[in-house]
């Protein structure tokens, strides 16, 4: 294979997956974000305790984690044939990517919620904040160098979970790894993918953690 068509290969791929990565990035924070907030605020002893609601919640996003994303992209085949008409390439395979971020970066930003200190949401109370001025003023804000560093992460696992969605004609970088690097044993092909997804996590994650950087004040 000639280097100009090797580098088509890749070019093209890189796009598919800077596509799937952040498509379903960007879904998985809009929904993320908020379900994490509400795992917080409906926890023991959260400003809006609500121990059945944060149960169930808690157990949709345990079950969904709980499923290898393998299992869950073919799983998910049925509901992504509904929802885009096909199950095969590069938009279709932002279906199964999306659900699997969701619950995983809802977990990553409790995390970062709970951490925040206590006493600023008691002040915050003590003069007369209500619930919405304290997920603003004080949940979100204190808590969003965390919250920018997980969804890096969740960044980052999107796209070697995008190069598994490969194995099912998903489209992208992985596609093309296992149709000409493994498949018709083009090695040059499987060792330029590894190079690409090597740079394209580091400087993905070089640039959350530059923002990173930025928002923490402390």
């Amino acid at each position: 294979m000639t280097t100009d068509i090797v580098l088509g290969l890749l070019w093209r791929s890189f796009w598919e997956t800077i596509w799937m990565t952040g498509a379903s990035g960007l879904i998985s924070l809009i929904i993320g974000l908020p379900l994490g907030l509400a795992l917080v605020v409906t926890g023991r002893d959260g400003i809006a305790e609500q121990l059945t609601v944060n149960r169930v919640l808690a157990a949709l996003v345990n079950g969904f984690r709980a499923v290898p994303f393998i299992i869950l992209l073919i799983a998910l085949i049925p509901l992504t044939r509904l929802i885009v008409g096909t199950a095969l390439g590069t938009t279709a395979a932002i279906v199964p990517l999306t659900i699997a971020a969701i619950p995983y970066y809802a977990r990553i930003a409790e995390v970062s919620l709970r951490e925040v200190d206590r006493g600023l949401i008691d002040a915050v109370r003590a003069m007369g904040g209500n619930r919405w001025t304290i997920i603003r003023e004080v949940l979100v804000p204190e808590a969003l160098p965390g919250i920018v560093a997980g969804f890096t992460v969740t960044l980052v696992t999107l796209i070697g979970a995008s190069a598994m969605a490969g194995t099912i004609g998903g489209g992208g970088l992985g596609d093309l790894a296992i149709r000409y690097g493994y498949q018709r044993f083009e090695t040059d092909v499987m060792i330029a993918v590894v190079i690409v997804l090597i740079i394209l996590v580091c400087g993905m994650q070089w640039l959350g953690d530059r923002l990173v950087a930025k928002l923490d004040h402390r």
